[in-house]
């Protein structure tokens, strides 16, 4: 079966299919520039993750140190702690003139030489500014002895 058309039906059809060719040849164009634009963006948002990824894990191994630098920095104040709780002097415990130990307190030095056989009620103190008696001539002497700071 054929179907007769009129020339300025078919020019009118012709100038539509045209018409609309042109019309899908710019929306073409026009999706092709958004998805240009969409993918430049999708770019731009896959480096800034990356970036963010890479930034995340440097404040991670920050904050791993951070916490590292605080166990430190707890075990350098217990010792400073300690330094500074150390006594300006120590007691030199004598035997006969001799060094026998050294002590904290002279209540450590006293107890040590009465473990060695001393008297335990043979301490004596001297006056201040009295001469001390030679070391060989007395059985057990403590003498303080100040530590340097420096």
């Amino acid at each position: 079966m054929f179907r007769f058309i009129r020339t300025t039906t078919l020019d009118a059809l012709r100038s539509d299919a045209a018409a609309a060719r042109t019309e899908v040849e710019q929306h073409r164009t026009a999706a092709e520039a958004t998805a240009r634009e969409q993918q430049a963006e999708i770019d731009k948002l896959r480096d800034a993750l990356a970036g963010a990824e890479g930034e995340l894990a440097a404040l991670r191994a920050q904050t791993h140190l951070d916490a590292e630098d605080r166990v430190a920095l707890r075990m350098l104040l217990r010792s400073a702690r300690r330094q500074a709780a150390l006594p300006d002097r120590v007691f030199v415990l004598f035997q006969r003139g001799a060094l026998h130990s050294i002590h904290t307190t002279l209540v450590s030095a006293e107890a040590a030489a009465e473990a060695e056989g001393a008297a335990p009620s043979g301490w004596t103190s001297l006056a201040p500014g009295a001469d001390r008696p030679p070391a060989a001539e007395v059985a057990w002497r403590v003498q303080p002895l100040p530590l340097s700071t420096t």
